[in-house]
Protein backbone atom coordinates (compact mmCIF):
# COMPACT_ATOMS: atom_id res chain seq x y z
CA UNK A 1 0.00 0.00 0.00
CA UNK A 2 0.95 3.35 -0.40
CA UNK A 3 1.87 5.51 2.45
CA UNK A 4 -0.58 7.29 4.33
CA UNK A 5 -1.53 8.32 7.98
CA UNK A 6 -3.19 5.05 10.20
CA UNK A 7 -3.61 3.71 13.80
CA UNK A 8 -3.74 0.42 14.80
CA UNK A 9 -6.10 -2.08 14.88
CA UNK A 10 -7.77 -2.08 18.37
CA UNK A 11 -11.05 -2.99 18.50
CA UNK A 12 -11.13 -6.05 16.95
CA UNK A 13 -12.94 -9.14 17.93
CA UNK A 14 -12.25 -12.29 17.23
CA UNK A 15 -14.62 -15.22 17.58
CA UNK A 16 -13.44 -18.85 18.08
CA UNK A 17 -14.72 -20.85 15.34
CA UNK A 18 -17.87 -22.42 16.78
CA UNK A 19 -18.85 -19.47 18.25
CA UNK A 20 -18.85 -17.58 14.83
CA UNK A 21 -21.32 -19.69 13.15
CA UNK A 22 -23.37 -19.45 16.49
CA UNK A 23 -23.61 -15.40 16.00
CA UNK A 24 -24.37 -15.37 12.28
CA UNK A 25 -27.17 -17.88 12.88
CA UNK A 26 -28.10 -16.19 15.50
CA UNK A 27 -28.59 -12.87 13.68
CA UNK A 28 -29.91 -14.56 11.00
CA UNK A 29 -32.69 -15.84 13.21
CA UNK A 30 -33.32 -12.46 14.26
CA UNK A 31 -33.51 -11.35 10.69
CA UNK A 32 -35.92 -13.82 9.65
CA UNK A 33 -38.10 -12.00 12.10
CA UNK A 34 -37.97 -8.99 10.07
CA UNK A 35 -41.17 -8.05 7.68
CA UNK A 36 -42.48 -5.12 6.18
CA UNK A 37 -45.76 -3.96 7.96
CA UNK A 38 -48.30 -1.23 6.44
CA UNK A 39 -50.07 -0.80 9.40
CA UNK A 40 -48.29 1.08 12.06
CA UNK A 41 -49.26 1.89 16.23
CA UNK A 42 -48.98 5.72 17.00
CA UNK A 43 -47.31 5.04 20.15
CA UNK A 44 -44.32 7.51 20.62
CA UNK A 45 -40.39 6.34 19.59
CA UNK A 46 -38.17 7.90 21.60
CA UNK A 47 -35.72 10.35 19.64
CA UNK A 48 -32.77 8.58 21.19
CA UNK A 49 -33.61 5.51 19.40
CA UNK A 50 -34.08 6.82 16.09
CA UNK A 51 -30.88 9.06 16.71
CA UNK A 52 -28.55 6.04 17.78
CA UNK A 53 -29.58 3.76 14.89
CA UNK A 54 -29.09 7.05 12.45
CA UNK A 55 -25.42 6.96 13.61
CA UNK A 56 -25.19 3.55 13.03
CA UNK A 57 -26.13 3.80 9.34
CA UNK A 58 -23.53 6.77 9.28
CA UNK A 59 -20.55 3.87 9.88
CA UNK A 60 -21.04 2.32 6.80
CA UNK A 61 -18.40 1.89 4.25
CA UNK A 62 -18.53 4.26 1.40
CA UNK A 63 -16.42 5.65 -1.51
CA UNK A 64 -13.47 7.19 -0.60
CA UNK A 65 -14.89 7.25 3.46
CA UNK A 66 -17.00 10.37 1.87
CA UNK A 67 -20.38 9.28 3.20
CA UNK A 68 -22.38 10.67 0.56
CA UNK A 69 -25.41 10.80 2.59
CA UNK A 70 -28.14 12.67 5.14
CA UNK A 71 -30.81 11.39 7.04
CA UNK A 72 -33.48 13.45 7.74
CA UNK A 73 -35.91 12.18 10.62
CA UNK A 74 -39.55 13.64 10.29
CA UNK A 75 -41.49 13.33 13.69
CA UNK A 76 -43.72 16.31 13.74
CA UNK A 77 -47.52 16.02 13.09
CA UNK A 78 -47.49 19.12 10.45
CA UNK A 79 -44.43 17.55 8.41
CA UNK A 80 -45.89 14.58 8.41
CA UNK A 81 -49.38 15.61 7.22
CA UNK A 82 -47.40 17.88 4.77
CA UNK A 83 -45.17 14.58 3.68
CA UNK A 84 -48.42 12.45 3.20
CA UNK A 85 -50.37 14.91 1.16
CA UNK A 86 -47.33 15.06 -1.37
CA UNK A 87 -46.31 11.31 -1.44
CA UNK A 88 -50.26 10.73 -2.19
CA UNK A 89 -50.39 13.14 -4.71
CA UNK A 90 -47.57 11.52 -6.52
CA UNK A 91 -48.69 8.01 -6.05
CA UNK A 92 -52.66 8.63 -7.60
CA UNK A 93 -50.41 9.09 -10.25
CA UNK A 94 -48.44 5.91 -10.54
CA UNK A 95 -51.31 3.84 -9.75
CA UNK A 96 -53.56 5.83 -12.79
CA UNK A 97 -51.02 4.60 -15.32
CA UNK A 98 -47.71 5.86 -14.72
CA UNK A 99 -46.12 3.04 -13.37
CA UNK A 100 -46.66 0.91 -16.35
CA UNK A 101 -49.13 -2.44 -16.43
CA UNK A 102 -45.84 -4.64 -15.64
CA UNK A 103 -44.99 -2.93 -12.48
CA UNK A 104 -48.58 -2.98 -11.39
CA UNK A 105 -49.08 -6.66 -11.81
CA UNK A 106 -45.58 -7.08 -10.05
CA UNK A 107 -47.28 -4.92 -6.96
CA UNK A 108 -50.42 -6.91 -6.68
CA UNK A 109 -49.54 -9.52 -4.98
CA UNK A 110 -48.81 -6.69 -2.13
CA UNK A 111 -51.78 -5.13 -1.72
CA UNK A 112 -50.38 -1.81 -2.07
CA UNK A 113 -52.12 1.83 -3.72
CA UNK A 114 -52.04 5.39 -3.62
CA UNK A 115 -53.06 5.28 0.03
CA UNK A 116 -50.73 5.77 2.63
CA UNK A 117 -52.20 6.90 6.14
CA UNK A 118 -48.99 5.18 7.34
CA UNK A 119 -46.73 8.64 6.28
CA UNK A 120 -48.88 10.30 8.69
CA UNK A 121 -49.88 7.56 11.24
CA UNK A 122 -46.07 6.25 12.46
CA UNK A 123 -44.21 8.31 14.61
CA UNK A 124 -41.19 8.20 12.54
CA UNK A 125 -40.59 8.88 9.14
CA UNK A 126 -36.76 9.05 8.02
CA UNK A 127 -35.80 10.23 4.40
CA UNK A 128 -32.34 9.71 3.20
CA UNK A 129 -30.51 11.66 0.49
CA UNK A 130 -27.57 10.86 -1.51
CA UNK A 131 -25.10 13.37 -2.12
CA UNK A 132 -23.02 13.67 -5.64
CA UNK A 133 -20.35 16.31 -3.90
CA UNK A 134 -19.33 17.14 -0.67
CA UNK A 135 -16.53 14.88 0.77
CA UNK A 136 -15.99 14.46 3.90
CA UNK A 137 -15.85 17.62 5.01
CA UNK A 138 -18.89 18.56 3.11
CA UNK A 139 -17.61 21.20 1.48
CA UNK A 140 -20.30 20.96 -1.74
CA UNK A 141 -17.09 20.84 -3.89
CA UNK A 142 -15.76 17.66 -3.91
CA UNK A 143 -16.99 14.57 -5.68
CA UNK A 144 -17.93 11.58 -4.15
CA UNK A 145 -18.03 8.03 -5.51
CA UNK A 146 -19.69 5.32 -5.52
CA UNK A 147 -23.04 7.37 -4.15
CA UNK A 148 -25.71 4.65 -4.66
CA UNK A 149 -23.90 1.47 -3.52
CA UNK A 150 -22.75 3.53 -0.32
CA UNK A 151 -26.07 5.01 0.11
CA UNK A 152 -27.84 1.19 -0.40
CA UNK A 153 -25.21 -0.07 2.43
CA UNK A 154 -25.99 2.71 4.65
CA UNK A 155 -29.83 1.83 4.81
CA UNK A 156 -29.32 -1.94 5.24
CA UNK A 157 -27.32 -0.75 8.40
CA UNK A 158 -30.57 1.77 9.49
CA UNK A 159 -32.37 -0.99 9.08
CA UNK A 160 -30.92 -4.11 10.62
CA UNK A 161 -30.29 -1.42 13.75
CA UNK A 162 -33.94 -0.15 14.07
CA UNK A 163 -35.17 -4.30 13.50
CA UNK A 164 -32.39 -4.60 16.45
CA UNK A 165 -34.38 -2.27 18.86
CA UNK A 166 -37.48 -3.95 18.15
CA UNK A 167 -39.33 -1.31 15.23
CA UNK A 168 -41.15 -2.26 12.35
CA UNK A 169 -40.65 -0.04 9.31
CA UNK A 170 -41.51 -0.17 5.36
CA UNK A 171 -39.55 1.11 2.80
CA UNK A 172 -41.64 3.69 0.50
CA UNK A 173 -39.84 5.67 -2.56
CA UNK A 174 -43.01 7.21 -4.38
CA UNK A 175 -41.68 8.66 -7.70
CA UNK A 176 -40.61 11.04 -7.93
CA UNK A 177 -39.50 12.15 -4.96
CA UNK A 178 -37.72 15.63 -5.69
CA UNK A 179 -40.74 17.17 -2.66
CA UNK A 180 -38.49 15.44 -0.42
CA UNK A 181 -35.66 18.59 -1.03
CA UNK A 182 -37.84 21.63 -0.22
CA UNK A 183 -39.29 19.30 2.36
CA UNK A 184 -36.46 18.54 3.88
CA UNK A 185 -35.08 21.26 3.50
CA UNK A 186 -32.02 19.72 1.40
CA UNK A 187 -30.36 21.48 -1.32
CA UNK A 188 -30.93 20.40 -4.88
CA UNK A 189 -28.03 18.74 -5.44
CA UNK A 190 -28.88 15.84 -3.49
CA UNK A 191 -31.46 12.68 -4.69
CA UNK A 192 -33.75 11.47 -2.25
CA UNK A 193 -33.14 7.59 -2.33
CA UNK A 194 -36.12 6.50 0.23
CA UNK A 195 -38.34 7.21 2.78
CA UNK A 196 -38.18 4.48 5.70
CA UNK A 197 -41.68 4.32 8.19
CA UNK A 198 -40.33 2.90 11.76
CA UNK A 199 -42.93 2.64 14.34
CA UNK A 200 -44.64 -0.09 16.63
CA UNK A 201 -46.96 -2.29 14.25
CA UNK A 202 -50.56 -2.03 15.08
CA UNK A 203 -51.69 -5.09 16.82
CA UNK A 204 -53.96 -5.32 13.44
CA UNK A 205 -50.84 -5.50 11.77
CA UNK A 206 -50.63 -7.92 8.94
CA UNK A 207 -47.61 -9.35 6.27
CA UNK A 208 -48.77 -10.57 2.80
CA UNK A 209 -48.27 -14.00 2.35
CA UNK A 210 -46.18 -13.13 -1.19
CA UNK A 211 -43.28 -10.72 1.22
CA UNK A 212 -42.75 -14.06 3.03
CA UNK A 213 -41.50 -16.02 -0.20
CA UNK A 214 -37.65 -15.63 0.39
CA UNK A 215 -35.09 -17.41 -2.31
CA UNK A 216 -33.10 -20.21 -0.88
CA UNK A 217 -29.74 -19.99 -0.30
CA UNK A 218 -28.61 -21.90 -3.66
CA UNK A 219 -30.63 -19.39 -5.37
CA UNK A 220 -29.09 -16.36 -4.27
CA UNK A 221 -25.11 -17.24 -4.10
CA UNK A 222 -22.73 -19.66 -5.88
CA UNK A 223 -19.58 -20.88 -4.34
CA UNK A 224 -16.46 -21.50 -6.50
Amino acid sequence: MKEHEAVPLMDYVEHASTQMLDEVQEFLARMKKRHTVREFSDRPVDRAVIEAAIAAAGLAPSGANHQPWHFCAIGTPEAKATLRELAEKEEREFYAGKAGEAWLDALAPLGTDAHKPYLQHAPWIIAIFGQRKGGIREDGEQQNYYVPESVGISMGFLIAALHHAGLCMLTHTPKPMTFLNDLCGRPKSEKPYLLLVVGYPAKDATVPVHALKKKPLDQIASFI
